[in-house]
């Protein structure tokens, strides 16, 4: 089965074993097509997500000019043009469903001499963008969007961009990404807070290759006018893709799968720790460190999960792997509740509601909040999942089904390449039940 089809059955399989290479980072990804880009001099990029949202960002550089080869799959030659290079598409860009190409994309084209504009499919064309435009227009960017702050994005060139100190209203690394790459375009300083830290990719990066950058939790500046410097990134697997699988063997009797070298940025890795107070058994093996980013092997056997109350303080670093704690906390014994989570209410889909609906589909109580949920869990039945065209969503019900007693179809399944292709072809690989 093709992951262009449109649903899958999951249902319990055999106990997951084997050892596991997981795409790389979606996130990194995009940072490093978009920096070698910017940068002097030719950069290799290695394990490079071979998914529609990051191809997105690499065709819309292309449309500005950039010429990048692939040689072999997950490797890209990045033949950068500098800060200043870049030339007008001729044509609306599309961005795909990435949401990360789209907001960091914003800061960064705010900058350039010519008018952008930013186009998106109908998930991404939903979603909300004052939240970048807002800021980016306080340092002078001018930015038309469509009803109520949604895509598309029309830039107008050849503003003169100023520094700004910004404290984020919702943290939201997207946006700090966006504000530090107009910054760079930007005369004087600019300086993001953040009420909580967020995952610190652009700045670990934007230091790789070769700016000078402040940044500490919680909190980055940089000056204007700063070149990049070509550098070889080695991207690491992507944490949220590996998330699926580390709940998966957690919940599945007789489990122990190896994850190789998967990223643990320390804003990225709430899941982590979650799943630990809950008992999960995940061990470290193997530290290293790629592009300026911890890696280790991730082993991980199946281990009895109880409820918690999750830690707000883990909320940021775990905002893209709630789906999948849903269904760790929907096996295990006691309740679950999340709170300070209402960031899942606008990502791809409402991912509460998503959730919360799935799991009662299966037979489970949750009950919602506004900005939260208490999971209470329960032996799961089968059922007909509408996964509102989410890859989250999608492949957290495709976990959920190896503990379900019925077949679990779930509807939609298409979107699932665009961070994680390949995921079914995985799954089934190490013992997943799930057919198309």
């Amino acid at each position: 089965m093709s992951q262009s089809s449109q649903h899958w059955i999951a249902s319990a399989g055999q106990p997951l074993r084997g050892t596991l290479e997981i795409p790389g980072d979606k996130s990194i990804s995009h940072r490093a097509v978009m920096f070698a880009a910017l940068a002097d001099g030719t950069s290799t990029i290695d394990g490079f997500l071979e998914g529609e949202d990051t191809r997105a960002t690499a065709a819309i550089f292309e449309r500005l000019g950039v010429r990048i080869e692939t040689p072999t799959p997950s490797r890209r030659i990045v033949h950068g043009v500098g800060v200043d290079g870049l030339k007008p598409a001729g044509g609306p860009l599309d961005c795909g469903n990435a949401g990360t190409g789209m907001r960091l994309l914003a800061g960064l084209l705010a900058g350039q001499a010519f008018d952008s504009v930013l186009v998106g499919d109908a998930s991404l064309s939903r979603r909300p963008m004052r939240r970048v435009t807002v800021p980016l227009a306080q340092m002078g960017a001018k930015i038309d969007t469509g009803e109520e702050g949604r895509p598309p994005l029309q830039i107008h060139g050849g503003q003169a961009l100023h520094g700004i100190d910004y404290t984020l209203p919702v943290a939201s690394a997207q946006v700090k990404s966006a504000l530090l790459l107009a910054g760079l375009y930007a005369q004087g300083e600019t300086s993001v807070t953040e009420p909580h830290p967020t995952r610190d990719y652009t700045e670990r990066m934007l230091a790789a290759f070769g700016v000078d950058i402040e940044f500490s939790p919680g909190y980055a500046r940089l000056r204007g006018g700063q070149r990049l410097r070509a550098t070889d990134i080695a991207v690491p697997a992507d944490f949220s893709s590996a998330a699926f699988f580390l709940v998966a063997a957690s919940i599945v009797p007789g489990s122990e799968l190896r994850l190789k070298a998967v990223g643990l940025n320390p804003r990225r890795t709430g899941l982590l720790h979650a799943l630990r107070l809950m008992g999960a058994d995940i061990a470290e093996e193997n530290p290293s460190t790629h592009g300026g980013e911890p890696v280790a092997d991730l082993v991980v056997r199946h281990a009895p999960l109880r409820g918690i109350e999750v830690p707000e303080a883990l909320v940021p670093d775990m905002i893209d792997e709630f789906p999948a704690l849903f269904i760790a906390a929907a096996c295990a014994d006691g309740p679950t509740v999340v709170r300070g989570a209402a960031e899942l209410r606008v990502k791809e889909s409402d991912r509460l509601a998503a959730m919360a609906g799935g799991l009662r589909t299966l037979g489970l109580r949750v009950d919602e909040t506004p900005d939260g949920a208490t999971i209470h869990p329960g032996q799961l039945h089968g059922g007909t999942i509408e996964s509102l065209h989410d890859h989250r969503i999608a492949m957290s019900f495709g976990v959920a089904g190896q503990r379900s007693d019925g077949q679990v179809r779930i509807n939609d399944v298409a979107t699932v390449a665009t961070s994680f292709p390949g995921f079914d072809q995985l799954a089934r690989g190490c013992g997943f039940g799930l057919q198309g």
